[in-house]
């Protein structure tokens, strides 16, 4: 009844509303609003509604949608092509993920789509790709590190990194078990501090020449001179074989404190990022299990530098009980943060170039996917037997 008071009295004035100028329009919304409690521009739209309905144009309230849905479903091919990253990470390599598609031939979206797509702010990337993303794991792998007791052969390292250039590396291992005991595979990680560049390797057990062995196919695959390797007090990294290793090598050996795991806050990020992410919590338990993980790791490692952008903490503020942290505001990839490091060669630079110019995240993507699944079967056709 009420609401049907309220329509009578707009129509009675719609009129003389329409026709009025500004000060007699004013009149009237002073009138209308105080007789129904309206505030003015509420009334001046309940007008301007009337007026449509009038003309016979149907009432559509909100702004007029501008990401179709064409739109949502390119973003997240995208978002796929690009390790599922939150919106942070995927909006700056947005067009390079659009560019190398169109240039091989394989993008099948309309120029209006394309269009929108690439202008697409970071915040709407956020919103949308935020609906994409899955229910975080909260299963946790199994801890292994026994501490070394020549550990204090080698000089501890707190930091800080900021300075160190690239060649300086944190490295760490990942069990691939639901147990402790018995012999698993396990993932070396290498994350660079100064790039973040990640190289992954797999290896049977964690003994010493394992490791030492996952070390040398890491060093080959480095696109620059490896100069320091960063270990926990693990066994596998703290033992005379490796460190005589790094000594011909000439690479530079520290350690962190025992039971610090911030002192390697970049590998250990890396390893839920990569390994965790990547192969899952699936047991590994045969040997032929790690050299299919060492395949889909040979095709991981380029993705993951040239295609898949990180961001860099860049300030931590403890408030009270909770920390305030403070990130680049545009994410970049390693092979970019290698590109603009001053203390890589030319010649590395150059032959990253070329490299990269060869390379399509859409491939290497349905790859990465492939050689996964060669690993599951594989442990289910030889790790069967094991259990």
């Amino acid at each position: 009844m009420i609401m049907a008071t309220k329509n009578n009295i707009f129509q009675e004035h719609l009129s003389a509303y329409l026709k009025g100028n500004k000060k007699e329009k004013g009149h009237i919304l002073d009138h209308v609003c105080f007789v129904v409690g309206m505030h003015r521009k509420a009334a001046a739209r309940k007008f301007g509604r009337l007026q449509m309905k009038d003309a016979g144009i149907p009432e559509r309230r909100g702004r007029s949608l501008v990401y179709t849905p064409d739109v949502t479903v390119a973003l997240k091919s995208v978002w796929e092509a690009g390790n599922e990253v939150c919106g942070e990470l995927l909006y700056p390599s947005i067009s390079e993920y659009v560019a190398i598609p169109q240039r091989e031939g394989q993008w099948r979206y309309s120029e209006e789509t394309t269009n929108k797509l690439l202008a697409m702010s970071m915040a709407t990337v956020k919103r949308r790709v935020g609906k994409f993303l899955k229910a975080r794991r909260t299963k946790k792998g199994m801890a292994s590190t026994k501490p070394s007791h020549i550990k204090h052969l080698v000089p501890i390292f707190m930091g800080p990194w900021k300075s160190k250039p690239p060649g300086y590396a944190q490295i760490d291992t990942v069990r691939h078990s639901d147990s402790a005991t018995g012999d698993a595979v396990y993932s070396l990680n290498y994350t660079d501090a100064a790039t973040l560049a990640v190289i992954p390797r797999a290896q049977w057990n964690k003994g010493q020449e394992a490791t030492q062995h996952s070390m040398a196919e890491i060093k080959k695959r480095l696109p620059f001179p490896w100069l320091g390797a960063h270990p926990d007090t693990g066994s596998e990294f703290i033992n005379r074989f490796v460190m005589e290793w790094c000594e011909h090598e000439h690479i530079e050996l520290s350690r962190s404190r025992p039971s610090h795991k911030n002192d390697n806050m970049f590998v250990e990020e890396r390893n839920g990022h990569v390994i965790r992410k990547t192969v899952g919590y699936i047991t590994l338990n045969c040997v032929e299990a790690a050299d299919a993980l060492n395949l889909l790791y040979d095709v991981l490692t380029p993705y993951l530098l040239h295609f898949v952008a990180v961001r860099r903490m860049i300030e931590k503020e403890k408030l009270s009980s909770r920390y305030r942290r403070v990130y680049e505001k545009i994410a970049k990839t390693p092979y970019q943060r290698i590109l603009e490091h001053p203390a890589v060669s030319g010649e590395a630079k150059e032959k990253l170039r070329s490299e990269h110019a060869k390379l399509n995240p859409w491939i290497l993507k349905k790859e990465i996917d492939k050689r996964l699944r060669n690993v599951y079967d594989t442990q289910y056709r030889y790790g069967r037997l094991r259990l």
